[in-house]
């Protein structure tokens, strides 16, 4: 069965709720003293911001702010070094979602460590390492288990397979992260200042909105989940300020085409046969407790770090790397691009930057002024969508045509369809 999401890109259904939203900004942002900053904490709700231009839109008093939502950034420095530590063990085979090869440690990373000789392998599936290591008798195979819940039940079932397989040559490097205590921890943050919480789409579906409840009961935090499509968000951002603007506090799914109140009772109960609680550390954050995942000791004979004792370097934290503040939401990524040296701009230090450079703005001052790759062509004006010698785009960035060439002209009036423009 297909699902037809046109109507979650449609520009009408869009506009409709900016009008909503803007309605509904004042009284929210005078109850909250002047200042409304909402929080995603989800990779792809963040891109979606980005890519669809929101945080320009939205009225005067309302912020949107980026939170640890990528499982990859939020990794700390000495669970890359302990990764990168079993990489140089000889024998062993490091299988891992092609993500984490490229996130640098104290000295080095895997990418590194694969020209110079390790056996590191790309995976799209933890069964992918399974069959890896059924292949390979004599040599221990290691997957990288990096993930929120939304990723560990399938790493729980590939760890029961390899025990019912009997298979002594597989393990698993747990560097699971779970959400809801973190939260804790982002609302707690004074620095943070946070008004209300879009919930993230993907790991509700394994753990439903019950462990959320918290924030609105205890803290008086609303929460709303929400979908990755632009009206799944703009209708998420609508419902918290609704909620701000009545006075309310409470974790409401507006995602119920994917999520359900009990999530999935299966999966979760997955993850607690195979899993237990155990503190973790986080970039940006430190060590939370209670917010990370570690093999039962029914299962740790699959824990790789238990079995193979890699040795691991001393955790070297990079002088001036600023994405722990880009993660809990306190510094722009513009800003802590600016407050990087420049020299070390060019090296991905930070485990934040495959979601600062989706958030990061880029100029939106008129088209004559876009800047231009290296590479040729042109890249697209941020308000009007034209290219050089192109075609503008509709409100959710496909072609449509053009009825005259921008050339030195200012954008205005040719903002997308959600900004209130033609859809040509």
């Amino acid at each position: 069965m297909t699902l037809d999401l046109s109507g979650f890109r449609d520009p009408k259904l869009g506009r409709e709720l900016i009008e909503c939203i803007n309605a509904l900004a004042p009284a929210a942002v005078q109850r909250c003293g002047g200042q409304v900053n909402l929080m995603e904490v989800c990779g792809t709700h963040t891109v979606t911001i980005a890519r669809n231009g929101f945080r320009s839109i939205l009225p005067e008093g309302v912020n949107l702010i980026s939170g640890p939502g990528c499982p990859v950034c939020v990794t700390a420095n000495s669970d890359i070094d302990t990764v990168i530590a079993l990489a140089r063990i000889p024998q062993v085979i490091i299988t891992t979602f092609g993500d984490m090869t490229r996130v640098p440690g104290s000295s080095s990373s895997l990418n590194q460590e694969k020209a110079a000789g390790a056996d590191i392998r790309i995976v799209y599936s933890p069964l992918d390492a399974l069959k890896i290591a059924q292949e390979n008798p004599g040599r221990e195979v290691v997957f990288v288990g990096v993930g929120f819940e939304t990723t560990t039940p399938l790493i729980a079932a590939t760890v029961k397979r390899a025990a019912a397989l009997g298979l002594a040559n597989f393990s698993v490097c747990a560097i699971h992260k779970t959400m809801p205590n973190t939260l804790e921890v982002l609302v707690n943050d004074d620095e943070v200042k946070l008004t209300a919480l879009i919930l993230p789409g993907h790991v509700s579906t394994i753990i439903g909105l019950e462990p959320y409840r918290f924030l609105a009961e205890r803290y008086g935090i609303p929460g709303v989940v929400t979908g990755f499509e632009p009206v799944d968000v703009l209708q998420g951002i609508a419902m918290l300020l609704r909620q701000l603007a009545e006075g309310r506090a409470q974790i409401e799914n507006g995602y119920t085409r994917g999520v359900r109140d009990e999530g999935n009772p299966a999966a979760v109960a997955a993850i607690e046969e195979v899993f237990e609680p155990c503190d973790a550390a986080w970039r940006g954050l430190g060590s939370i407790p209670g917010s990370g995942l570690r093999l039962r000791p029914a299962f740790a004979a699959f824990d790789a770090v238990q079995r193979l004792q890699p040795q691991v370097e001393p955790t070297v934290e990079p002088k001036g790397c600023r994405c722990g503040s880009v993660l809990r939401g306190v510094m722009t990524p513009r800003n802590a691009r600016s407050s990087t040296p420049a020299a070390a701009q060019s090296t991905p230090w930070g485990r934040a930057w495959s979601r600062a450079r989706a958030a990061a703005p880029r100029s939106t001052s008129t088209c004559a002024k876009r800047r231009r790759p290296s590479g040729g062509g042109s890249r697209p004006c941020r308000r009007c969508g034209l290219r050089s010698g192109g075609a503008p785009r509709t409100s959710w960035g496909s072609p449509r045509r053009a009825r005259s060439s921008c050339g030195s002209q200012s954008c205005a009036g040719r903002s997308p369809a959600w900004h209130g423009g033609s859809t040509g």
